[in-house]
């Protein structure tokens, strides 16, 4: 039996969107049964697809189009019909692990937003509603395929994603700058907030704000700790894997600064390592 029963050509073709990528996902979901290891392929896969709608080249209504289609399929799925590889895939992991349609549909309203609007420095409130979409949706989506579907699986989704969302903007601001998007909140600035992102990196207080929003990201990663504990230990690890690796990772760039932002914050491949034994055999 191949794993969720699925047609080997598709197992390959989704793992061969996973490999393309070439993240370290692939390596750290190798804790997971197979089952639940395929359902995480497909769920990427779906990410990165319309995650790439919206940073390849083209007009913003070709993007909407495209994300349209996506609602469409995720639609079908939940009517019990797939038309490629990686939807056939997604069927049997929604119909296995119950994933919920409005996760999905959150992941792709977070990326019309990068498609069709340029962010800079956008309030608390829009912040959050963003890394809902992008991240804390994606892991409401993970915890069920790593087999956990309590109230206390969502509760360490909202907190994990917002960590590891909150991370990566810290970790791309001079990346994301570059594209016109700054994601730090107007409410850490001093007034008036800036208009543009490259007068936000010129602001005197960024690293202030900054080291702000590193303590929030902290504070979820504690709270998504705290949460865990209320979970089956088991279907955490990937979890903890994935919280342990991004908060070594903040704690990275604050031992480097927030003056030279386009010098990089890697671990170096020693702690990759000793991260991935603790956590991903705890």
């Amino acid at each position: 039996m191949t794993p969720l029963g699925a047609d080997q050509a598709d197992l390959r073709a989704v793992e061969a969107i996973v490999r393309a990528a070439g993240t370290s996902f692939h390596r750290g979901m190798a804790v997971l049964p197979k089952d639940r290891r395929h359902a995480m392929y497909a769920i990427y896969a779906f990410c990165r697809i319309v995650d790439d709608i919206v940073d390849e080249p083209g007009d913003a209504a070709e993007k909407r189009a495209a994300l349209d289609e996506w609602r469409r399929h995720i639609a079908l799925l939940y009517a019990g019909r797939a038309e490629d590889a990686v939807t056939r895939v997604l069927l049997l992991a929604v119909r296995k692990y119950d994933l919920r349609q409005a996760d999905f549909f959150a992941v792709i309203d977070g990326m019309q937003t990068d498609g069709e609007t340029t962010v800079v420095a956008p309030d608390l409130a829009a912040l959050d509603l963003y890394c809902d979409r992008v991240a804390a949706a994606v892991g409401r989506l993970s915890v069920r395929a790593f087999g956990d579907a309590s109230v206390a699986a969502d509760v360490v989704a909202h907190h994990l994603g917002r960590a590891l969302q909150l991370t990566n903007i810290l970790r791309d601001i001079a990346e994301d700058a570059a594209r016109g998007r700054c994601y730090l909140p107007r409410e850490f600035f001093a007034a008036p907030p800036p208009a543009t992102a490259a007068e936000a990196l010129a602001r005197p207080e960024l690293p202030e704000v900054c080291a702000r929003v590193a303590d929030l990201a902290h504070g979820h990663f504690d709270d998504a700790a705290t949460a865990m504990m209320q979970c089956g230990r088991e279907a955490m690890r990937p979890a903890r894997l994935m919280g342990a690796t991004y908060a070594e990772v903040l704690r990275a760039l604050e031992r480097r600064g927030w003056q030279a932002l386009d010098q990089p914050a890697t671990l170096p491949k020693w702690r990759k390592i000793w991260l991935a034994l603790r956590y991903g055999l705890a």
